[in-house]
């Protein structure tokens, strides 16, 4: 692994002193006593820089914070804009099956097919398949360039003709099992369902999920890694269209099985949306398939594939997604619909987890390419700040989520055969996972960071493990009792108890953040989370009209958020308004 520069690396990367190379995730040595810790966003009227690192002299590589540039912000906005458009079709889809099937036998089926792509969406797109080749192929891309002219093989495309074919015929014989095996899934994943046989169809109409979202992660991580955005970005807006197109079109035909098919139909409109920019920028070698020779060139291509890699990788985000099959397990005991609410309240729950995520997503590929050239205060900037922006985004949506759940799922889902019951159930149970999302947030922004140096580390598998067992304890406790709530619950707490661990041992092991300048921000944005959802929350009824009340939080939570940090004297509340401010009123 002393190739990817870190090995001999003391963290001090650029001469920054003692302070900002001891790996101990403390600021307290870093800089003298009596000085304060710098904000992790540029402070006010400094410009598009962030503040010096102690001990580091104006000018200095090492003083420099890591901006995001106009590229990256352009890139930003525009996987923003992308994710809103996904995120909107996925409650249009969601609002299709919810009108059509309610919160039923028929929708728990479907739901329960439905763990597939959504485990094999975490593994192969969103999490396990970027955490392993974005670092390799930004190795690959240091590779290239320090080659340049150099005659020889182009490392990138070595890499993919290594993987991408074994990756094929590994994905199409687990999707050949996954079909021949439904009734045994779905007899683990909810053995209270009184006839699985609908649930056994949808999870073979699914299953192809497992060959295509392989394939879709593997572009996406590609692309990210030469810096193209927008095709990785795009790939819901054409999965959730799929989904909606079949449903619409065959639900009255085929049922619940539709939807199902959708599924299928939409993971390979997602290969195709990435394929013809793939092509162009990674023109495809001689695949090796029978076998490749272990020499010494093979060995330099594809460094970060070997298992030693791959098995943690696997390990937490397999722990990460089990969070969901300990819900529906839990669930399947309840009476009909408990899985459906607890669906449809985690989908509206989640979108300002995924919205506060999409910074990390385009500067990820910035960390791995920082921690391969040994550049470690480089990707402490950046991943400070990253934590800083996605912490203000979750929490602010926390806050509407926390203020008007009633309002948000009537107006989504309050129709057909989805009647009110439903959605007190569902505003109920959205609330309490609500608690949680800063957690959400925080594992998926601090595993990157984890595994963007390329060398294996258990770490993460351990958090997300200590996790799970957190959630599965809970579950357990309070399910009975509780109902959908105890489930809920205990995600919220499991899921929070694993991003703490994370965020304590980030700094100790990989990239050394100050652990305790982190935290303390995220301490004063919850509190002005927490104010703006209880002034939500109490405003709320006041407004009979559920759009118009919906309407008039949008306005009050936020207003109340940003006051309140002001008050708590957030930096990143005052940074953020502080270059608002400059941006539209002074027009710089």
């Amino acid at each position: 692994m002393s190739d990817t520069g870190t090995d001999t690396d003391t963290g001090t990367g650029t001469g920054t002193g003692a302070g900002t190379g001891t790996g101990t995730g403390t600021e307290a040595e870093a800089r003298p006593a009596g000085t304060a810790a710098p904000p992790l966003l540029p402070a006010p009227g400094g410009g598009t820089e962030g503040p010096l690192s102690p001990g580091v002299a104006p000018g200095t590589a090492g003083g420099e914070a890591p901006r995001l540039g106009p590229f990256l912000a352009r890139a930003a906005a525009a996987t923003a804009v992308l994710t809103v458009v996904g995120a909107v079709l996925g409650l249009v889809r969601d609002q299709a099956i919810a009108r059509y099937f309610g919160a039923s036998d028929a929708s728990d089926a479907f739901l329960i097919a439905w763990t597939v792509p959504e485990m094999a969406a975490t593994l192969l797109i969103e999490d396990g398949m970027a955490l392993l080749l974005v670092p390799a192929f930004s190795l690959a891309l240091t590779r290239r360039a320090a080659a340049g002219e150099a005659s020889g093989p182009d490392p990138v495309r070595d890499l993919v003709a290594a993987t991408l074919p074994r990756l094929f015929l590994l994905l199409s014989g687990g999707a050949a099992l996954l079909v021949a095996g439904a009734p045994w899934v779905v007899g683990v994943l909810a053995p209270g369902l009184a006839d699985p046989r609908l649930a056994v169809d949808c999870t073979r109409l699914t299953a192809v999920t497992v060959l295509t979202f392989g394939i879709t992660g593997y572009f996406s991580a590609a692309l990210r890694a030469h810096r193209s955005f927008l095709p990785p970005a795009g790939v819901y807006v054409a999965y959730n269209l799929g989904i909606i197109g079949m449903t619409l079109a065959l639900h009255a035909a085929w049922g619940v099985r539709a939807a199902a098919a959708g599924v299928a139909v939409g993971s390979v409109l997602m290969i195709l949306t990435q394929l013809p920019v793939f092509l162009r920028l990674l023109p495809l070698a001689r695949p090796r398939l029978p076998r490749f020779r272990r020499g010494r060139r093979a060995t330099r291509t594809v460094p970060l594939l070997g298992f030693a890699v791959l098995a943690p990788v696997v390990l937490f985000v397999v722990s990460r997604q089990s969070q969901v099959l300990v819900e529906r397990f839990l669930a399947s005991t309840l009476p009909a619909g408990a899985i459906s609410h607890l669906n449809y309240a985690q989908k509206v729950a989640q979108l300002p987890m995924v919205l506060s995520l999409m910074i990390c997503t385009v500067t990820f590929p910035v960390v791995a390419q920082a921690m391969a050239a040994g550049d470690r205060e480089k990707a402490r900037l950046r991943v400070e700040r990253d934590l800083a922006l996605a912490g203000m985004v979750v929490l602010l949506g926390t806050a509407v989520v926390l203020g008007y759940a009633p309002q948000i799922i009537g107006v989504l889902f309050q129709r057909g055969a989805f009647d009110t019951a439903d959605t007190a159930s569902t505003a109920q149970v959205m609330r309490v996972y609500a608690l949680g999302l800063l957690g959400h947030c925080l594992v998926g922004a601090l595993s990157r960071p984890f595994f963007s140096s390329g060398r294996p580390t258990w770490f993460p598998a351990f958090a997300m493990g200590t996790g799970l067992l957190v959630t599965m304890g809970a579950g357990y406790a309070l399910t009975y009792r509780f109902g959908v709530d105890g489930i809920a619950t205990a995600n919220a707490i499991g899921i929070s108890a694993a991003a703490l661990l994370l965020l304590m041992g980030l700094g100790t092991r990989v990239v050394p953040i100050r652990t305790r300048a982190v935290a303390l921000s995220l301490g004063r944005l919850t509190g002005a989370s927490l104010a703006a959802g209880v002034a939500g929350w109490a405003c709320a009824p006041l407004i009979s009209d559920p759009v118009l009340s919906l309407a008039a939080g949008c306005l009050l939570v936020p207003s109340v958020f940003f006051l309140t940090g002001l008050a708590l004297r957030s930096p990143e509340v005052v940074s953020l308004l502080a270059l608002t401010r400059r941006r539209f009123l002074d027009g710089r």
